[in-house]
Formats: C-alpha cells, sequence, structure tokens
C-alpha cells in the first residue's frame, strides 16, 4: 500500500505548508523537492500496486519507497508534536504569570526549523538512491512488464487460467442453486434475460454454471449456446470472435475472413445471426467490469423468443447494471465443508461415510473448517492431501502450513482470490486491508470502522459528500465486490455490522505484513527494535517495552484488558492518530484516573474507551487533542468529561454515556472564558451521546448544521431549544417530559428515526401532527408508562416503514389514523397489554388484514 502512504503524506505537508506558512519559507527549498518526488512516486507505485506483486526486485523497491515516505511522514509528525509541546509550555508559563500572549513566536521554533530542513534534506538523498537504484538493478515498469498480458487471445487467456477447478462432480450442497438457475433460464419472461451468479472468488460460480450449462434440459432448450471466458484482461474483438466461432457454422474460408474483420463489423454479424435463432444462451464467464457488458450486449438482440445471457462476476453491481436475476452464492456450512474435503482427499465421488481413519477425523476437520466455508480451498487442501501419507504427522505438517500452501503463487488460491484485491480501485485497498486487522469471525461494527477510515486519512474528498458518507460509499462497493459481507442491517436496510471470510483476511493480513501496512501482535519477533506503523492485539499480552521506541501510529485492541501502568507508558507513542482499546472484562480492573498526559498525543484522532471503568472525570487535559475526530466513552464509568472538551474543534462523533455530565463548574468557566468555546463551535459535529445539562441553554444545538444523530440523556427544561436542522436520527430517554415534544419535532424536515425511550415523556398523549414528520422512516416508543392514546393525523409520517410499540402498559387501543400509513411494512407490539392485542384480532377490512399481515407481536402483559 505504498501509493496511499505517499498520498497521505502528500496531504500532509500540503496541510504543513497552511498551518505553518512563516516556517516554510525556511525550509522551502527541500519540501518542494520532496513534493516533486513524491508527486512521481505516487503515480508509479499506483500502477504499481494495481497487480499483486511477485516481483521480489519490484517488491523490494517499493517496500524501501515506502519506508523513505515513512521517515518523512515521522519528521513531520515530530516537529509538529515538537511544536505543540512547546506552545503548551509557554502557554502554561504564561497563564501562571498572568500575561497575555500564548502563541509560540518563529524565534522559539527556529531550532525546531533547522533540525526539520536538516533532516527533510537527508530524506531526499535517501529517495534519489531509491530512485537511482530503479534503473541500476533493473527495476521494471509494472504496466510495461504486464503488456505482453494484453496481446492474449480467448483461447491462450483460457489455458493460462487457474488449473484449480472444483470438478462438477464434486459439487456439494447446489441441488436448490442448481434448479434455481436452470428455472431461470428455461423460464420466465419472452424477452431476452439475464441471470447472474454472484459471489467471491472461489466459491465455485464457475462449477455451478458449467453443471447447469451442461445440463441435458437446458441443451435441449437452448438451440443455439456458447460459452466464454473473459476474465480481467480481455480484449473485445476477440471475445466477439470467440462467440461467433461457437454458434455459427463456418468453413474455413469465412472462418480467415472472419477473422480479418473490426470489431464493430463482428458485432453486426453477430447480432445479426442471433436474431434469426429460435432461442440463444451466451455464458459470459468471469465478468469484471461495466464496459464489457455494456458493448457485448450490445450484440445480443432482444428476440422476443426466450433467449437468456448467463453471467458469472463477483461484482454485484454489474449484475444491478445488467438488470439480472440474482442468484448469490454462500460459504459451504461445516458439513458441507467435511463432505467436499472427504470426496477430493480420498478421491471418491459419492459415499465418504468411514473413509477416514478415525485417528485422522479430528485435524481433517480441523483443516476443512480453516477454509471457512470457500471450496476452493477445500479442493486445494484436499488435492495436496491426496497425494501425501494418510499420517497424523504428515497432516499436522499441512494444518500448521495451511497459509503457505494457500499462497504459493499467481495460480494459488490467495493467488486466485488476489485477483479481486488486484480489481479494486487504488482508493479501496487500504480499507480493505484495514478489515484484516480483527480477529477471525469478529462482527465489525460499521460505525466504528468508518470512523476508523475517516481518521487513518483513508477517503478521499468528493465534492460537498461528509467523509463519514464517502467512507460508506466505500463499504458499499466493497460488499458490491464480495470483498466484505454482511452480518446485520439495521431497520431501515442499512449495514449495521459486517464480516470478512477467513481466507480473503488471510490474504488482507499477509498482504499489510509484506507492506508493512499493520502488524499482529502475537506474529511479532521483539528481539529487535520494530518500525510497526499499526498493530492490532487479539489476545492478552503484556505489551512489549519495545512500542515505547516504535513509530507507532495506530493500536488496537479487540479483546485484551490494559493495566493501568500499561495505559501510561503507551501514552509515551507520541504519534499515535489512532488508540482503540477494549472493556475490561475483569472486575479487579479499574483506572483511579486517566493520566494527564494523554493531553500530548496531539495527533490523536480516534479515542475508544469504552467500556472502561475510570470513576472519575476525564483529565482537563482532554482539550489538547486538537486533532480529535472520534471519542468513544459509551458504557464506561467516568462520571463526568471537563468543558474542554468544547475546545475540540474537529471533533465529528462524541459518544458518552447516560450518567456522564459535562461538569457544570467547568461549564461556567468555559462560558466566561472566550479561549475555551462551546458546544456550538463544534461545527464538524455529526453525532452527539450526551446527558442534557447546561451545555444546552441559549439555543446552540440549532448552529450544529452538521449534527445527524442526537441520544440525549436525562432532563431538561427548554425542549424549544432543542432544533439542529438537519438532524436524523434522534433518541431521547429518561427525559420526563411532560409536553407533547412532537410539536416541535414534527419540524425536523429530515428526521428519519425517532426513539422515545424509558420515561422519555410522560405525558398521557401523542398526536403526530399532519404535514409532521415528512421524512420519519422509524418510530420507536419504548416504556412510556403513562402513555394512553396515539394518535395519527392525516399526511402525517407519509414515508413510515417501521413503528414499534414495547412495553406501554396503558395503551389499550392501536393508534387512531394507523391506518393512514400506506407505507407502513412492519409493526412491532413487544410486551404490551391483552386489551390492544385483541384490538387488532377484532378489527376488520382490508387494510386491517394489511396491519395483521405485517404485525409482530410478543408476549403480551396480563392486565
Amino acid at each position: 500500500m505504498a501509493e496511499s502512504a505517499v498520498a497521505f503524506l502528500l496531504e500532509k505537508l500540503g496541510n504543513l505548508v497552511i498551518q505553518e506558512a512563516s516556517i516554510f519559507g525556511q525550509v522551502e527549498v527541500q519540501v518542494r523537492l520532496l513534493c516533486n518526488e513524491l508527486q512521481w512516486m505516487h503515480l508509479f507505485l499506483r500502477e504499481a500496486g494495481a497487480t499483486r506483486t511477485y516481483n521480489n526486485r519490484l517488491r523490494l523497491w517499493m517496500n524501501q519507497i515506502r519506508d523513505a515516505d515513512y521517515d518523512a511522514e515521522d519528521v513531520i509528525d515530530e516537529f509538529m508534536f515538537k511544536v505543540e509541546r512547546h506552545r503548551h509550555r509557554r502557554l502554561d508559563i504564561l497563564k501562571l504569570l498572568k500575561l497575555l500572549p500564548t502563541w509560540v513566536s518563529f524565534a522559539d521554533k527556529l531550532p525546531f526549523v533547522h533540525e526539520l530542513d536538516a533532516r527533510i534534506s537527508d530524506i531526499n538523498v535517501k529517495i534519489e538512491k531509491i530512485l537511482s537504484n530503479k534503473g541500476r538493478y533493473g527495476v521494471e515498469n509494472p504496466a510495461a512488464s504486464d503488456a505482453w498480458n494484453n496481446a492474449f487471445t480467448v483461447e491462450e487467456r483460457r489455458e493460462r487460467r487457474a488449473p484449480v477447478v472444483i470438478e462438477e462432480e464434486d459439487v456439494v450442497g447446489m441441488t436448490d442453486e442448481v434448479e434455481a438457475v436452470k428455472t431461470g433460464l428455461i423460464g420466465g419472461a419472452e424477452q431476452r434475460e439475464v441471470v447472474a451468479i454472484l459471489g467471491m472468488g472461489g466459491l465455485g460460480k464457475t462449477t455451478l454454471a458449467k453443471k447447469v450449462y451442461n445440463d441435458p434440459d437446458v441443451k435441449q432448450h437452448f438451440g443455439c449456446h456458447a460459452w466464454v471466458y473473459v476474465s480481467q484482461k480481455y480484449i473485445m474483438r476477440e471475445l466477439l470472435l470467440e462467440v461467433i466461432r461457437l454458434v455459427m457454422p463456418l468453413v474455413d474460408a469465412e472462418r480467415s475472413r472472419i477473422s480479418m474483420m473490426a470489431e464493430e463489423e463482428l458485432g453486426r454479424k453477430l447480432s445479426h445471426y442471433l436474431k434469426k435463432m429460435e432461442k440463444y444462451l451466451i455464458v459470459l464467464d468471469d465478468i469484471w467490469s461495466f464496459e464489457i457488458w455494456r458493448v457485448l450486449s450490445s450484440y445480443f438482440p432482444e428476440s422476443g423468443k426466450r433467449s437468456r445471457v448467463l453471467i458469472t462476476t463477483r461484482n454485484r453491481e454489474i449484475a444491478l447494471h445488467a438488470r439480472a436475476w440474482r442468484l448469490e452464492l454462500n460459504h459451504l456450512n461445516q458439513q458441507e465443508s467435511w463432505e467436499l474435503f472427504l470426496r477430493k482427499t480420498f478421491q471418491v465421488r459419492r459415499r465418504t461415510e468411514g473413509v477416514c481413519p478415525e485417528e485422522l477425523r479430528n485435524l481433517g476437520w480441523n483443516i476443512a473448517s480453516r477454509c471457512g466455508g470457500l471450496p476452493l480451498a477445500i479442493v486445494v487442501l484436499g488435492g495436496l492431501l491426496s497425494r501425501k501419507e494418510k499420517t497424523r504427522s504428515s497432516w499436522e505438517r499441512v494444518l500448521q502450513g495451511i497459509e503457505w500452501h494457500l499462497d504459493q503463487g499467481p495460480e494459488s488460491c490467495l493467488g486466485i482470490l488476489a485477483l479481486s484485491y488486484n480489481d479494486l480501485p487504488y482508493y479501496l485497498k487500504s480499507c480493505f486491508l484495514y478489515c484484516g486487522i480483527f480477529p477471525k469471525d469478529h462482527k465489525i461494527k460499521v460505525r466504528n470502522l468508518i470512523n476508523l477510515w475517516v481518521a487513518e486519512g483513508f477517503i478521499e474528498k468528493r465534492g460537498k459528500q461528509t467523509m463519514e458518507d464517502i467512507a460508506q460509499d466505500y463499504l458499499e462497493e466493497l460488499i458490491h465486490r464480495s470483498m466484505i459481507q454482511v452480518a446485520r442491517r439495521k431497520s431501515d436496510g442499512a449495514v449495521k455490522s459486517c464480516y470478512i471470510n477467513h481466507l480473503l483476511r488471510d490474504l488482507a493480513t499477509s498482504e499489510a505484513q509484506d507492506s508493512n501496512f499493520f502488524e499482529v501482535y502475537e506474529k511479532i519477533n521483539f528481539t529487535s527494535p520494530t518500525s510497526i506503523r499499526r498493530l492490532t492485539i487479539h489476545q492478552n499480552h503484556n505489551i512489549s517495552q519495545n512500542l515505547r521506541t516504535s513509530r507507532l501510529r495506530s493500536l488496537i485492541c479487540s479483546s485484551t484488558y490494559i493495566e493501568q501502568k500499561t495505559f501510561t507508558s503507551l501514552l509515551e507513542l507520541k504519534l499515535l492518530t489512532v488508540l482503540d482499546l477494549p472493556r475490561p472484562n475483569e472486575e479487579d480492573h479499574h483506572f483511579t484516573t486517566l493520566p494527564e498526559e494523554i493531553g500530548d498525543l496531539c495527533h490523536l484522532k480516534y479515542l475508544c474507551l469504552q467500556g472502561w471503568k475510570i470513576r472519575s472525570t476525564l483529565p482537563l487535559s482532554i482539550g489538547r487533542l486538537v486533532n480529535l475526530q472520534t471519542l468513544d466513552l459509551q458504557h464506561s464509568e467516568i462520571k463526568s468529561i471537563p468543558s474542554t472538551i468544547w475546545k475540540l474543534h474537529q471533533l465529528r462523533h462524541l459518544y458518552g454515556s447516560p450518567n456522564m455530565i459535562v461538569s457544570e463548574s467547568m461549564m461556567h468557566r468555559c462560558l466566561t472564558d472566550s479561549h475555551s468555546g462551546v458546544v456550538d463551535k463544534l461545527t464538524d459535529l455529526q453525532t452527539l451521546y450526551l446527558r442534557s445539562g447546561s451545555w444546552l441553554q441559549n439555543g446552540r444545538l440549532q448552529k450544529l448544521i452538521q449534527l445527524r444523530k442526537l441520544k440525549l440523556y436525562g432532563r431538561f427544561n427548554n425542549f424549544s431549544e432543542l432544533y439542529p436542522p438537519n438532524l436524523m436520527n434522534l433518541e431521547l430517554k429518561n427525559t420526563w417530559l411532560s409536553e407533547d415534544p412532537i410539536v416541535i419535532l414534527g419540524r425536523l424536515q429530515n428526521l428519519r428515526v425517532l426513539k422515545l425511550m424509558s420515561f422519555a415523556y410522560v405525558g398521557k398523549e401523542l398526536v403526530l401532527p399532519s404535514g409532521g414528520f415528512p421524512k420519519l422512516e422509524q418510530l420507536k416508543l419504548d416504556w412510556l408508562h403513562a402513555l394512553e392514546k396515539l394518535q395519527v393525523r392525516i399526511g402525517a409520517m407519509p414515508g413510515l416503514h417501521i413503528l414499534q410499540i414495547n412495553k406501554c402498559c396503558k395503551m389499550k387501543r392501536l393508534p387512531d389514523g394507523l391506518l393512514r400509513l400506506k407505507n407502513l411494512q412492519r409493526l412491532e407490539l413487544n410486551n404490551m397489554v391483552r386489551e390492544l392485542i385483541e384490538d387488532l384480532g377484532t378489527k376488520e377490512g382490508e387494510g386491517w388484514d394489511r396491519i395483521r399481515f405485517i404485525s409482530l407481536i410478543d408476549q403480551d402483559l396480563d392486565h
């Protein structure tokens, strides 16, 4: 990922020039020289990084460029850290002396500037030597070295295709899929239709397509059929020639004449021939781009005779673009994996019961499980074991070296999966690799993943979109490309959590370690100093003291606890950008305080202390984290946060807990101190979870035009001040509102989700006004114990999809006007009184039949 590192450094240099204009003149020559070299390297590396290189010289050269880039980034960040630390020391002295000036003058920075100039000069010399080595040692331009691949004909490319194929007789668990695809091809409408088989590499898309294509019923149904392998490296003219040769009976003279035709002429000839056919079936195996479908489909005529096109692809977007009926393949379950493993290992076709010796059964089961339900991996390892002795020692060696066996060259299992990685746009590669930082089978919370991507600098600016919206687009694209799988969706259909397949994760960790993108703690040799940039810890460890001298930028702990002594040592990592620490599960591990030194991490953009048992306030120094974007304190026992939090003007997401307050005494000083600021200064704030307090006064939330999601806990006085104009998601909990809040909330034109939870409202009636909540999609009422009546006026909530009413024990009748919600897709009634449930059962009419059909009813309360 050297090209991403270079791009990030270029942006950082640009920011340095803007922020420290007085310094730039002193180091202008060296900085401009560095920028020029970086721009050229970025272009070259983008081409080189387009494929997973097995060229050792090119790989070494790219790694050296990356290391030089990291050195330059360290120099800049260390300079900024020293300037910031000097500024705060000067600030403390001046405040002590009650003097006004608090900035750092250029004279104060001069020693740091001289050091910066010298170190950038050294890096420029280093880069010059690396670039000269490219010619000296014959490092080829990757585009030139790969150019010969583009000259392959269809036949040559088919012959070069990876030899590892799941044979049709070895197909396991695809009976239903075969029938579904057959039905899609043989049945359906009169016009030409497209059927798509989707899934990540190695799932058996081609195998399934072949099984259907060779089915006697399919062969008989279509008088004209052709199978064409497309791949990433295709030539359109050659593909058209292949289809023509397969569907048209040609004599030698015609073959010779057709082989001389241009692409457009070939397309017209094919289209003219297919129009005359009764029915045709064209299979396009392994499509990677929209463009190839757009061109080829224009030559497949709409004959009105039930003709079909069957495509296999790893990219859902291509199937959507083709308006195809889609079948998405799933991974094999454990039993199906075991069945396929036995067939390949013991070379049996049908009955596999008893073929595996009992002493090898557990080993074999573990090997099959390590394949993550991917048929290709099982076939590879099964084929390997079929040629080895059936002994425990032999199978144990294979189990211990699984990753090595699956990653031997471009035609290996991981090599085939790497085709999907190679096909990713450069801006998605870092995002994909980052998913490998989490443990196997870990359900990744999308909210956290997106905030981490933004903090790491992976997201490129795009018009007026927020970085989070762009990151959401990145995630959707990775899902459509079958690189990431959806684990769970929200009620509105958005992805809530995701995961990465075992072998794709192996690919990500392999690529990441080769490029020094991240390291897994359990695999590091700490006998020598390390230069790790990102570190993930999956198990409980006493974190090595070597980390304190490293250039670590990101530390992510997934399932370990951090002792206070260890945490304090981590604060010596002054260049940290991401610090994501887990909630301690051990009851005896409590922090008494969070050290003041946390404020020294001036580069920190993401800080997660979720679930930490810090039973005190956060230190005042938290206000020195001027680059902080995300602060996650959910489920922690932190009692309060200081008002210095409002100084963090780059803060985008603040996740507090219900009992956490902003210290009132400090707030008073905040309001009278012009240098501190208040909540309305956080103009980038998009997410805010916090207990209500005086910080809400004077309509400050109305000024937060970027605020999208708000959770408020606890009572507050003036509800009319709660009016952020672009709010999309609002949850109120324990607010004890006595006046109907809907009058105010109904004016929120962009609100999509509204949740009134646990005594948020203590009145007897809620009235949803006509024209109110024009974009609301979900309404949840939970534990509103006084609520007796809910009215839906004409024109209220026209787009509501989900209505959830839980534990509102005094509500005995269904909402008035419920039938007016024409777009309602789900009604949830959980733990409601028996009279209300009976009311639903006795209503008559077609509208009430629909309501009953979409209702989900949990146990009723006996009142």
